[in-house]
């Protein structure tokens, strides 16, 4: 895309100028994944584990919570788990050990393999709002962006980088969601990127 290429000391200066003027992405939530290796009875987990609850007529999965870090666990008879709620990287591995710790202080055989980030969802306001139509139109982004505004009130950006499928909300206000990054350097790649392309469709004072 045409802002991919533009490289100039202006361009580069205005692109450092909108990341000093634009707060960082804040992560909202980190998904991971984690194998225990074992098979599992739920019943007893949901009977033995403090904040764990467990009806499978509604879902196939104990669901546990932890105040510290505030997170859910999803865990799965298969000796699958799925942690949600974290606020980083880091955070979501801690959780995970604690969750494994409690299925093993309940007897269970468990380990701790393959904990893999599955889904990093952050959010940042660019303080200005943006013409969302003028961006839908516009020839460059058209094959990339998605904007019904009578079903979703923000523009849907997708863009794919070294194999990862990122998504951007953009909403008119200025607000914007990235998810499906797998690490924080994907999220400042893409914040970065998403910058200078909010910049030209933003609203200028005089069209508020």
């Amino acid at each position: 895309m045409k802002n991919q290429l533009q490289t100039t000391p202006e361009i580069n200066e205005r692109l450092e100028e909108l990341i000093r003027s634009t707060h960082p992405p804040k992560i909202q939530n980190v998904v991971s994944t984690v194998d225990l290796g074992t098979e599992l009875n739920l019943v007893v987990i949901s009977n033995g584990a403090r904040m764990a609850e467990y009806n499978p007529k509604r879902f196939s999965a104990v669901i546990m919570r932890l105040n510290n870090p505030s997170t859910t666990a999803l865990i799965f008879q298969s000796g699958k788990m799925v942690c949600t709620g974290a606020k980083s990287e880091d955070q979501s591995l801690v959780a995970a050990r604690k969750y494994a710790k409690i299925i093993q202080k309940l007897g269970f055989p468990a380990v701790f393999k393959n904990f893999t980030i599955q889904n990093i969802v952050a959010s940042f306001d660019f303080r200005k709002p943006i013409k969302l139509d003028e961006f839908t139109k516009d020839q460059q982004y058209r094959p990339v962006v998605q904007y019904e505004p009578e079903i979703f009130p923000g523009l849907i950006f997708r863009k794919i980088t070294d194999q990862k499928k990122i998504t951007l909300l953009i909403f008119v206000s200025g607000r914007c969601v990235i998810t499906g990054g797998k690490k924080t350097e994907d999220l400042n790649n893409v914040f970065k990127f998403i910058l200078p392309i909010l910049d030209q469709f933003k609203k200028r004072d005089l069209e508020y």
